[in-house]
């Protein structure tokens, strides 16, 4: 198989399928191990940003940029106070109601700073989607999955998406954008999990 994805049928909650201009808005804070800009996990983040767009209303992507982080040094935190490009990452992810997070490689770097005290990832809902070779990232998906236990994240569960990009011709462009019809499908449906997760959360 060529991709993994879930194949059970999802049924998706009313409040995330719901078009209702009255729907709160939900800023998704999305990161990606992968700095490159044609990389496939890029390139599901701008597919994710499309498709909310489009079809999603009420959920916005924020693509976060981790490349001029610095290295996590305790020296740097002088008087309770992290450099300026730290805060300014910190502040995205506190801002944001749900991260999701294109892997198979994760910056540790990022989850570090922003789990410094007081931890921002805390109580945030959370998606993993990734594209890689082999196994398509689902090691990747299920060690992160433990990180976020420590982080205080809540993962969604269905459906799951690794796309095992062993032929990308046939899913994605020479730009690393996704041109595969069903992932895109499965991808929606991925958003709209974390839509009605992140809104369950917030009622509790």
């Amino acid at each position: 198989m060529e991709a993994k994805e879930q194949q059970t049928e999802m049924v998706v909650p009313a409040a995330a399928a719901s078009s209702n201009s009255t729907t709160p808005t939900i800023k998704v804070a999305a990161l990606c191990g992968s700095l490159r800009k044609a990389s496939f996990n890029r390139g599901l983040i701008r597919c994710a940003t499309e498709l909310c767009d489009e079809f999603i209303p009420g959920m916005r992507v924020e693509y976060i940029d981790t490349e001029h982080l610095p290295f996590v040094n305790t020296d740097l935190e002088a008087g309770g106070t992290h450099p300026p490009v730290v805060e300014a990452f910190r502040r995205k992810i506190r801002d944001a109601d749900c991260v999701l997070f294109a892997t198979p490689d994760f910056s540790e770097n990022a989850i570090d700073w922003a789990s410094r005290p007081p931890n921002v990832w805390v109580d945030k809902a959370a998606a993993i989607i990734s594209a890689a070779g082999g196994s398509g990232g689902s090691r990747a998906q299920q060690h992160l999955r433990q990180i976020g236990v420590f982080l205080d994240l809540h993962f969604i569960n269905k459906p799951e998406i690794y796309i095992i990009a062993k032929h990308p011709q046939k899913k994605f462009d020479i730009e690393g954008n996704l041109i595969d019809p069903d992932i895109k499908e499965r991808l929606k449906l991925l958003l709209l999990s974390l839509q009605a997760f992140t809104l369950r959360l917030r009622s509790t």
